[in-house]
C-alpha cells in the first residue's frame, strides 16, 4: 500500500444527522456524526441496538441519504446525487457483506459473484474470470460450481465475501458478517477479514458485539446516535464492556487477551 493510500481519506463524514419522522414522532438516529476513514484502515463500528450504527452503515453504504452535514466517498460529494448515481456508486465504489448472505439458492457459487459484474456491463469472459479470482482469494476454488445448500454457512459467507471482492470496489462493508455463524466458523471468517485487509482492503465493519470490534485495528463507539469513543479496537471494546455489567464473561475474556 503506498503512503498516498494510507494517508488518504477514503470516507469523510461531516456533521451528519439522520432525521425519521413517525407519524408525529421525530427520531434523531444520528446526531452531528464526524468521521474519517483512510484508505486501507480496518474500522469496526460498534453499537448496541438503537445506537445508531444501522443507520450509520445505510448512510455510509449509500443505502440512505443524511438529513443535514457532508459524505464525501472517495473525495466525492454523495449526500445529493440521484438515485441512479447512488446506484452507481454502490456498484462500482462499495461491495456490501451481509449477515444473511443473501445469495441466489439456485445458482452457483461463481454465478452468485458473477452478479455485480453483470450489471456493471462487463463482457462473459471478463466478468467470470473475476469472479474465479475472487473465489480462489477467499479459499473456494474447489467449490465454484457448488449452489448454497450444498455449502457450509462459513462458504456461504466466504461466497458473499468473494462477491463483494470482484467488483474490485474501494470499500468492503460488512455488517454482522458473523451473526449467523458459530464461533469456530465466525473466527475463520474474522480471520479472512485480517488477511484481506494485510491485503490492503479498506473495511468498515459492523457489528454489535465488542469481541469482535476488538479484533478491528480500529473501532468507533456509537450511543444515541452519537460517536462517543474512537481509537484501538481493544480499548474500545473493554470500554464499551465496563459500561455494561452484563458483559461481565466477555470483558474477562477481553481483559486477558490484552494482558497476555
Amino acid at each position: 500500500m503506498s503512503e498516498s493510500n494510507a494517508t488518504s481519506a477514503l470516507i469523510e463524514l461531516q456533521g451528519i444527522t439522520r432525521i425519521y419522522r413517525l407519524g408525529s414522532e421525530e427520531v434523531r438516529a444520528l446526531r452531528g456524526v464526524d468521521l474519517k476513514v483512510r484508505k486501507g484502515e480496518w474500522v469496526g463500528i460498534v453499537g448496541q441496538s438503537g445506537s445508531g450504527k444501522s443507520t450509520l452503515m445505510n448512510v455510509i453504504g449509500c443505502l440512505d441519504t443524511p438529513s443535514s452535514g457532508e459524505y464525501r466517498l472517495n473525495g466525492r460529494a454523495v449526500a445529493h446525487l440521484s438515485d441512479d448515481e447512488l446506484a452507481d456508486i454502490r456498484n462500482r465504489e462499495i461491495g456490501f457483506v451481509f449477515q444473511t448472505f443473501q445469495l441466489l439458492p439456485r445458482e452457483t457459487a461463481l454465478a452468485n459473484v458473477e452478479l455485480p459484474l453483470v450489471y456493471r456491463g462487463l463482457k462473459a469472459k471478463e466478468r467470470r474470470e473475476k469472479a474465479k479470482l475472487a473465489l480462489e482469494k477467499v479459499g473456494l476454488a474447489d467449490r465454484m460450481y457448488h449452489r448454497p445448500n450444498e455449502l457450509s454457512g462459513g462458504q456461504r459467507q466466504r461466497v458473499a465475501i468473494a462477491r463483494a471482492l470482484a467488483a474490485e470496489p474501494s470499500l468492503l462493508l460488512a455488517d454482522e458478517p458473523t451473526g449467523n455463524l458459530d464461533s469456530a466458523t465466525g473466527e475463520e471468517i474474522i480471520r479472512l477479514f485480517e488477511a484481506l485487509h494485510d491485503a490492503g482492503h479498506t473495511i468498515v465493519l459492523v457489528t454489535h458485539e465488542p469481541r469482535l470490534a476488538a479484533r478491528c485495528p480500529r473501532a468507533v463507539r456509537l450511543s444515541d446516535g452519537r460517536i462517543i469513543a474512537d481509537g484501538p479496537g481493544l480499548e474500545v471494546a473493554m470500554q464499551n464492556l465496563r459500561d455494561d455489567p452484563r458483559l461481565a464473561a466477555a470483558n474477562a475474556e477481553l481483559s486477558a487477551r490484552a494482558g497476555g
